[in-house]
């Protein structure tokens, strides 16, 4: 009998979930680049062709953590109140993933998520990877920010996604100095701000069309 989707789902998540869990421990461990594709199969319990079957690359066996996010201010946008601008909106965002610790931005200080945020920082094959996935949250904003100025919609998403990384990557390196992240909070949401001030000073009132 033919398992239910549902549970063939849980299921299969469950497996990612272990081959994932198996290769950020080890890699935070010995080192990324220390570490081979074999050595995490058989932590995970798992074989090199179905390890593949979850992800594609080495890379992603790290990253799929953030790839999660994947298009994520694309749904802001999509999402948004109606009259909300996109920055109003992008900022907004933001601001509720501070006060929540969203590791995404940078400001969560779990041992674990430093380890993480360290080695994805340090990692040149991780930063690579990672810029791949930041042109595909780069176009799927701009196509999402609308209008028929499709160049300014492409500035205006670049200069959003590379914010995110700066701000994200200050907030990580305030913790690695030794402030807690609630130390941390005021100086991380002043400067959200101040970025989203700027944004705004060059791209308001946004791309024609755009609302």
């Amino acid at each position: 009998m033919t398992a239910p989707t549902g549970l063939r789902e849980r299921k299969r998540e469950r497996t990612r979930q272990a081959i994932s869990t198996a290769a950020v421990t080890l890699f935070i461990a010995r080192g990324f680049d220390a570490v081979s594709v074999a050595e995490v199969a058989a932590a995970a319990e798992v074989s090199k062709p179905t390890l593949f079957k979850y992800f594609g690359s080495k890379e992603d066996l790290v990253l799929h953590r953030i790839a999660d996010h994947a298009g994520e201010g694309a749904r802001v946008l999509r999402n948004r109140a109606d009259g909300e601008g996109p920055l109003d909106a992008l900022h907004r965002h933001f601001r509720d993933g501070l006060a929540r610790r969203d590791p995404v931005t940078g400001l969560n200080d779990h041992p674990e998520v430093l380890a993480y945020h360290e080695m994805v920082f340090t990692t040149p094959a991780l930063l690579a990877r990672l810029a791949q996935y930041a042109e595909g949250d780069e176009e799927a904003l701009a196509v999402a920010w609308g209008g028929p100025d499709r160049f300014t919609a492409r500035l205006a998403a670049a200069q959003v996604v590379a914010t995110h990384r700066v701000l994200a990557r200050h907030n990580w390196r305030r913790l690695v100095d030794g402030v807690t992240a609630d130390q941390a909070y005021p100086d991380a949401l002043a400067e959200a701000d101040r970025a989203f001030r700027l944004l705004r000073a060059a791209f308001e009132p946004g791309p024609p069309g755009a609302t």
